[in-house]
């Protein structure tokens, strides 16, 4: 035959039972196909696991972030607490006699209603108000010592009468004193207690503050104003009131104790108009910072303020003396808080009888002139709040 033919009988037994090399083949195609099957279903569930897994991963890494952020805003409001806190530090509630206390005197260690006072290193500086004289009393000491005056009542230049305030001239070792129903502000020397000067004559002085370049500012309880006065000027520049005794912000009404800051912005206690009042360097009139809402004994009222202090965070500490208490303000807000006192008017530690001035002491102790008791009272500062 020329051409190759199969017989049909052939070709019927060859599909029907593959050789030998086929089913080997077709086995290898089969355990191939299962590999590739095992292998396919491996990666998908790989990237099943994936995907179910990196989302968790995610949602678990999350709330670490979220954690670390609240912490830190934690962080941040503990901050801002222990800021507000040391804001408004306490004080012991009683207080302990450092100077008089004795009944009223002359005696060295009496007062005779205790005026203005100052903390000079180891010292408190005392206006002895009834008995014309200026006191340093060592802190810890039994009796105070005469550093001005104490040679009776008079107008002579070596006497005082009824002195209300007293600044430290540091850079002349001097002290300024308001020598009140004299009408005058003295010099008096420390080094020898002797040449006293007229500083300043012809004024009703009641309060006394010393800016950090050297100019004096006295109130004026006739005039109703504020003077600063510098080194080598004759009458000095009214920079607080002058416009009429009144209740407006651009006057004042029998202005009495007075601070100065930094900038020269002045806190001044108005007694008759119940208020402090903050007349900036420059101003034509000043913003009213504690009380001004009629005298009375509430949060938000004053009566008859004298002494007044201001901390370097911008805290207000006022000598309500009508009401036997220390007040403490901060601009702007509404009403003040008791510091110490408020518990009517009395002897006890933790009572005051119409108190007039108020000093610290480099560890932030506080220290009040008494004045109805005849004393100095120190107020410890609490270091433990809990147990204050």
């Amino acid at each position: 035959m020329d051409r190759f033919e199969v017989e049909p009988e052939q070709i019927n037994v060859n599909l029907g039972q593959p050789s030998a090399n086929q089913s080997g083949l077709l086995q290898k195609y089969c355990q191939n196909r299962k590999l590739m099957w095992i292998i396919i279903s491996s990666i998908i569930v790989v990237v099943l696991v994936l995907i179910i897994i990196i989302p968790i991963v995610i949602i678990k890494t999350k709330p670490s972030t979220t954690t670390m952020v609240t912490t830190e805003v934690t962080t941040k409001e503990i901050t801002t607490e222990e800021q507000i806190k040391s804001k408004y530090k306490q004080w012991k509630q009683n207080g302990i006699t450092i100077a008089g206390g004795n009944q009223y005197g002359n005696g060295l260690n009496q007062l005779n209603e205790p005026h203005g006072i100052l903390i000079d290193d180891n010292a408190i500086i005392i206006t002895d108000h009834q008995r014309e004289r200026i006191l340093e009393w060592k802190l810890n000491a039994k009796a105070g010592e005469i550093i001005a005056g104490g040679n009776e009542r008079g107008s002579e230049v070596y006497q005082l009468n009824r002195p209300v305030d007293v600044i430290l001239d540091k850079q002349n070792d001097s002290l300024i004193i308001c020598d009140w129903d004299n009408k005058r502000v003295m010099r008096w020397f420390r080094k020898n207690h002797t040449d006293p000067q007229i500083f300043i004559a012809n004024i009703r002085c009641y309060g006394l503050a010393m800016n950090n370049n050297g100019s004096i500012y006295f109130t004026d309880w006739e005039k109703n104003t504020v003077t600063r006065w510098k080194e080598g000027e004759i009458n000095g520049t009214v920079v607080a009131g002058g416009n009429g005794k009144g209740d407006g912000l651009n006057q004042l009404n029998y202005p009495t104790y007075i601070f100065v800051d930094k900038d020269h912005s002045l806190y001044i206690s108005d007694f008759f108009n119940h208020r402090v009042v903050n007349w900036r360097n420059g101003a034509k009139e000043g913003v009213l910072v504690a009380g001004g809402n009629d005298r009375g004994n509430s949060l938000i009222q004053l009566s008859y303020p004298q002494g007044v202090f201001v901390d370097d965070l911008g805290l207000i500490y006022v000598v309500d003396k009508g009401n036997h208490r220390i007040m403490r303000w901060c601009e702007g807000d509404k009403q003040g808080s008791i510091v110490v006192g408020g518990n009517d008017q009395g002897q006890g530690s933790d009572q005051l009888d119409a108190p007039v001035d108020l000093s610290f002491d480099a560890e932030g102790n506080l220290y009040i002139s008494d004045s109805n008791n005849d004393r100095i009272q120190k107020f410890e500062l609490c270091f433990n709040k809990t147990i204050c």
